[in-house]
């Protein structure tokens, strides 16, 4: 697994929104897809640092750059979460759990959910 930075500017955000939203994409297709019209320089650029980051890669049809996540959002997510971790809690992932739900950042659905995935996971290790 590639090494890649979490950290986006807002309009690397934007991009990879869509392209996690919408799979392989052309640098002309994210252009109308934005909500903002910008050059098609500008959004060449940016899937060029993107790309440079780690969070793309490119196929090429026929003379056209395809634009592809590298890796899932919930794979950037997680190991985002995981630099706080790291950071705020000395790597303590029970303490940020134990803190999300004392502050009442799960429901009791959101909290059931996790719980099971937990005894799937003790499961499979088992």
């Amino acid at each position: 697994m590639m090494e890649i930075s979490t950290d986006l500017g807002g309009l690397e955000r934007e991009v990879m929104q869509l392209v996690w939203a919408s799979g392989p994409l052309t640098a002309d297709t994210v252009r109308e897809r934005l909500p903002r019209r910008l050059k098609e320089s500008t959004v060449r650029t940016v899937l060029k640092r993107l790309e440079d980051k780690g969070f793309v890669t490119h196929s090429v049809r026929g003379r056209t750059y395809v634009f592809a996540a590298a890796e899932s959002r919930g794979e950037v997510a997680a190991r985002a979460v995981r630099r706080i971790i790291d950071w705020m809690c000395n790597g303590s992932v029970e303490e940020v759990l134990v803190g999300m739900v004392d502050s009442a950042v799960l429901d009791s659905a959101q909290l059931q959910r996790l719980a099971e995935k937990i005894a799937k996971a003790k499961q499979r290790r088992a």
